[in-house]
């Protein structure tokens, strides 16, 4: 199992990937943790790095705010600071991506699975009802995907725009470049002010899933 596991750690492709998964899948299930389990886990971990990241962003707007507010001082000490926060916000960009795949890759193999299994029933009474069962979870989280979705969306213009001045102001170490990022400041508040609202609202949804799962 060690070694199944370092391969999955190493593996690059993404069938190896996928196979790794199945794997470590089938060894959670051998323990009692299955797949629904795991769906909760991941949706509880996006959630928490969603939290972390609409946190991020804010610190990297409110760093950028007092750049266009600069009066005087080391300037290039300033620009270490924002290049510090656009760093810390694109890892945590990535870290909502990743949890958000790990989601949508269980929540497809809970899924088939759970339709694979449809056809062991002997009782149409009880297959009626998970089947039930199953389009009620599916419609759940397709809202959630949705959610989800839209808030990684909001993400990339706004990193997009921190690059941009970022590498504009590390070129251009003066009050003229300051000038020209005050002008900036607007839009980029903004993207970020609905970037955390998208955020918010997937968080409530993610609550509201995991909720209804554990039910």
């Amino acid at each position: 199992m060690k070694r199944l596991l370092l391969v999955c750690v190493l593996g690059l492709t993404p069938l190896l990937i996928s196979g790794c998964q199945s794997a470590y899948y089938s060894a959670m299930e051998k323990v009692g943790v299955h797949k629904r389990d795991i769906l909760v886990d991941r949706v509880e971990d996006t959630r928490d790095a969603q939290d972390e990241a609409q946190e991020q962003f804010v610190n990297a707007l409110e760093q950028f705010r007092s750049v266009v507010n600069f009066d005087g001082g080391d300037l290039e000490a300033a620009y270490n600071k924002l290049q510090k926060e656009y760093d810390r916000s694109e890892a945590a960009a990535n870290e909502v991506r990743e949890h958000i795949e790990k989601v949508e890759h269980v929540a497809q193999a809970l899924f088939d699975e759970w339709e694979d299994e449809l056809e062991q029933y002997t009782s149409q009474g009880l297959r009626r009802e998970s089947a039930r069962a199953l389009a009620d979870t599916k419609s759940r989280y397709k809202q959630l995907r949705a959610s989800l979705t839209r808030a990684e969306s909001r993400m990339q213009p706004v990193l997009s725009a921190l690059l941009d001045n970022t590498l504009y102001l590390k070129h251009n170490l003066n009050a003229r470049a300051i000038g020209s990022l005050k002008g900036e400041f607007a839009g980029i508040k903004a993207d970020i002010d609905r970037l955390v609202v998208d955020m918010q609202r997937s968080i409530k949804e993610s609550d509201q899933f995991i909720k209804a799962m554990q039910h």
